[in-house]
C-alpha cells in the first residue's frame, strides 16, 4: 500500500512538471492580457498612454445602452443550436458506437466542419443562400420562386440559416465526444440489454444517454462559452451582423 502512494505521488509530481511549461504559456499569452483587460474596464482609457480611473462607470454604461441588451438577446437566440447538437450527436455517436455500415467513412464525414476554417464556411453559407444563390434557384426549378427571398438580408431568416450553420458544424464535435463517453461505459452493460430484448431506442434512452449525463454536461457548458466568445467569424462571414444589429452579437460588437 505504501509503494502504491509512493508511486501516486511521483506520477502525480511528473505530470505537473510535464504540463508546467503549457501552463505557463497559456498564462502568458491569454492570463495577462485577460488581466489587463479587466483592469483598463476600469479606466478612461484612449488606447495609448492616457488612463484615468473611472471605477465601475463604464459597465453601468454598458448596462443602460439598449444596444447591449439587443446584443445579449442575439446572443441567447443562437444558444437554441445547443439541443439540436445534443440530439443529433448523441444519436450519430451512437451509430458510430455500434459501428453501423460506413462509420470510420462518416466518422471523418462528420467531423470534417472542425477543421474547416469558420470564415470559410460562414462563406459558403452566405453564398448558398444569397439570392442569386443554389437555395434560391432550386426553389425556383420545383415550382417554389413564391419563397425566393434574400435569406441573409432578413431577421428570422438570417438567425435560422446561422442557427443551421452551428449545427452543422458542431455535429462532429458532438459525435467525438459522445463516442469518447460511451468509450468509458463497459460494453457488458449493453450487450446485457440486448439480451433482455432492450430495443435501440430503450437502450438510447434508458441506457446511452444517463451514460452520457456528465458528457452531455460538459458539451451544454463548452456550447454556452463558445456561443458567448466564439461566433464572430461566422457574422463576419454571413451577414456581418447585419440587418441593422439583428444578427450581432456581443463578441462581434467587440471584435468589431
Amino acid at each position: 500500500m505504501g509503494k502504491e502512494s509512493k508511486y501516486t505521488k511521483i506520477t502525480a509530481k511528473q505530470g505537473w512538471l510535464s504540463v508546467t511549461p503549457v501552463l505557463v504559456f497559456i498564462l502568458a499569452i491569454r492570463g495577462y492580457p485577460l488581466i489587463v483587460g479587466i483592469c483598463k474596464s476600469f479606466t478612461d482609457w484612449n488606447g495609448m498612454s492616457r488612463s484615468n480611473f473611472v471605477g465601475i462607470r463604464n459597465y453601468i454604461n454598458i448596462i443602460k445602452d439598449p444596444v447591449f441588451w439587443s446584443l445579449l438577446k442575439n446572443n441567447i437566440l443562437f444558444m437554441l443550436f445547443i439541443p439540436f447538437q445534443l440530439i443529433i450527436g448523441i444519436l450519430v455517436a451512437v451509430l458510430f458506437y455500434e459501428e453501423t455500415a460506413g462509420w470510420k467513412f462518416f466518422r471523418n464525414v462528420f467531423y470534417l466542419p472542425q477543421i474547416i476554417s469558420s470564415v470559410v464556411i460562414g462563406y459558403l453559407f452566405s453564398v448558398f443562400f444569397s439570392y442569386r444563390g443554389p437555395v434560391n434557384a432550386i426553389l425556383e426549378a420545383v415550382g417554389l420562386g413564391s419563397l425566393v427571398t434574400e435569406w441573409m438580408g432578413e431577421k428570422g431568416s438570417a438567425i435560422v440559416i446561422i442557427i443551421i450553420c452551428l449545427i452543422w458544424v458542431n455535429i462532429g464535435w458532438q459525435a467525438m465526444l459522445g463516442l469518447g463517453g460511451l468509450g468509458a461505459v463497459s460494453p457488458a452493460v449493453f450487450e446485457a440489454a440486448k439480451v433482455d430484448g432492450a430495443g435501440y431506442f430503450q437502450r438510447l434512452f434508458k441506457i446511452t444517454i444517463p451514460m452520457l449525463g456528465r458528457t452531455i454536461e460538459y458539451s451544454c457548458v463548452m456550447s454556452v462559452i463558445w456561443v458567448l466568445t466564439g461566433l464572430f467569424p461566422f457574422i463576419f462571414a454571413m451577414t456581418k451582423g447585419g440587418p441593422g444589429y439583428d444578427t450581432t452579437t456581443i463578441d462581434y460588437m467587440i471584435s468589431n
